[in-house]
């Protein structure tokens, strides 16, 4: 069997070492918070539910797994909140994830009061809430990830509500998951 160069052997060394770096200069994730009431799902639509076009929801993006849809009137809005974008994806037809996007210090604040309230409180212990220019938190329950990305210097911010089942069959296809 043919040896490795030996500079892919410290290439594995040095890959986990930017990216630790990396968070530490942009802030780090703070550590998830266990979720008090797990909603198996969002705004009453179960993770795994067969999901196409009706009357609420048009399709956006057919991604062959993978399919997006928004909502068809109005301006979408989390709890009480308005955000500028919501859209819910499916894997392989079923219902796995919600991405919602909001702009402005003002609403990530209502944003974030909002998701303590259904999800329970952040741990506000020094060192367990992200500092810098980005700030993470994070939600875990047995069926439901609910993750949130706001960045301080452009005002925007972006909530990943998931299956934790359906993850998987996300990542593998190509959904839009960036700015």
């Amino acid at each position: 069997m043919p040896r490795r160069p030996r500079t892919t052997r410290w290439v594995r060394y040095i890959s986990p070492l930017v990216l630790f770096f990396s968070l530490i200069l942009q802030g780090a994730p703070a550590s998830a918070v266990p979720m008090q009431n797990d909603p198996n799902g969002f705004e009453g639509i179960p993770w795994g539910a067969t999901f196409s076009e009706t009357d609420s929801f048009m399709k956006v993006e057919d991604a062959g797994r993978s399919q997006t849809y928004e909502l068809k009137t109005g301006i979408p809005s989390l709890g009480p909140v308005k955000v500028d974008s919501m859209r819910f994806v499916t894997a392989e037809g079923k219902f796995a994830r919600v991405t919602v996007r909001y702009q402005g210090k003002a609403t990530h604040d209502q944003i974030l009061a909002y998701l303590q309230s259904l999800y329970g409180p952040l741990d506000r212990t020094p060192g367990q809430i992200a500092s810098g220019p980005v700030k993470f938190f994070s939600w875990t329950g047995f069926e439901t990830d609910v993750k949130l990305r706001y960045e301080i210097g452009t005002d925007r911010g972006i909530i990943f509500f998931e299956s934790q089942q359906l993850r998987r069959k996300m990542t593998d296809s190509n959904t839009n998951t960036v700015f």
